[in-house]
């Protein structure tokens, strides 16, 4: 998975840098999950990846390539003010399943 930065704007009134970026997943992989382009997408930019929300991504019909559209805060707080509750549940980690209590 290579991770291409097309196009990022500095947004100063909202405190985050607005990213567009393609994804090359080989000709016979899958388009990756989201976590995982969060965490490269994180280390292009050289922040915590707790800082980037991925808003949309999606591969390009016949193709192994993979666009993309993320948000880069300067802070959690920043993010959580901004952001919709579904795209934070969207970028984080799946919840595992608890274990009911055997009696």
């Amino acid at each position: 998975m290579e991770i291409k930065i097309v196009s990022q704007k500095e947004n100063p009134l909202l405190k985050r840098k607005e990213v567009q970026f393609q994804v090359n997943h080989g000709p016979k992989g899958k388009t990756p999950a989201r976590l995982d382009v969060k965490r490269s997408l994180a280390a292009a930019l050289q922040v915590s990846d707790q800082l980037v929300f991925i808003k949309r991504m999606k591969t390009l019909t016949g193709t192994s390539t993979a666009m993309g559209v993320a948000t880069a805060y300067e802070t959690v707080e920043q993010a959580k003010l901004i952001e919709p509750a579904y795209i934070i549940k969207r970028n984080s980690p799946p919840e595992k399943p608890k274990e009911e209590a055997k009696q």
